[in-house]
This record gives C-alpha cells, structure tokens and sequence, in this order.
C-alpha cells in the first residue's frame, strides 16, 4: 500500500483528501504546516507528497525544498488554489502542479501516474 503524506492546513480539505484517497487504496499520512511536513516525511517515507503552498508556520515551497534536499526521489504535487505560483521558478521543484478543485479527478490521476513512474523507474534501478 502506497502512502501519500498529505500537507494541507485546511481541516474541510484534510477530510475531503484523506477520505477519497483510502478510497483510491492509499494510506494517508497528514500534516498541517511545512515543519510538520517535513517531520513526517522522515518518520513515514512516504511514497509521495500532495503539498499545499500557502500554510502557517512555513510554506509548500520552503518545505518542498528541505524535503527534496534529504529525500531526492520523492514526487512531489503542489496542490494549491493560486495558480500563479505555477510560473514561480521555487514550483518547478515539484513534479505537478494542480489548482484545487471540488472535483478530485485531475489529483487522483497525476498520484497514479507518479506512483507508476516511480515504481517502474525503481524496477529499472533493480533490473
């Protein structure tokens, strides 16, 4: 079972989130700020991170950047309601970038498809 730690500060959208990915099959680790996210990604090793930007304490972006810096291979998606952090150069970081939206579709998606690549470049690794 995939984990997805999920680092959002809104409780509705925290929710929302962890609910419709347990439906997807994943298990969901949480966090509702960038320091926190950060810790959680050294406890759990999630296989991936859905990453709000704007949060207390620190930012998507800045805590993107430190998890990067100790985990290389984790994908990382931006999930935020501004789309015009997409052209910030601190973004590109991130393996998608997704504007929140009610309907989960496009999320779910981008997760699957990351979570395959990263399995299929690990077989690679191991072949």
């Amino acid at each position: 079972m995939d984990t997805i730690l999920l680092v959002e500060d809104d409780k509705n959208q925290i929710l929302l989130y962890e609910q419709e990915l347990a439906i997807e099959g994943y298990k969901v680790v949480t966090a509702t700020n960038g320091i926190e996210a950060i810790e959680n990604a050294r406890y759990f090793k999630p296989d991936l991170v859905v990453m709000d930007i704007n949060m207390p304490m620190m930012d998507g972006i800045e805590s993107m950047c430190r998890i990067l810096s100790e985990h290389k291979n984790i994908p990382i998606v931006i999930n935020t309601a501004y789309s015009n952090y997409q052209n910030n150069f601190m973004s590109w970081s991130a393996d998608a970038y997704i504007v929140k939206s009610s309907d989960l579709k496009e999320l779910k998606d981008k997760i699957k498809e990351l979570l395959n690549k990263r399995k299929k470049n690990d077989n690679d690794k191991t072949v």
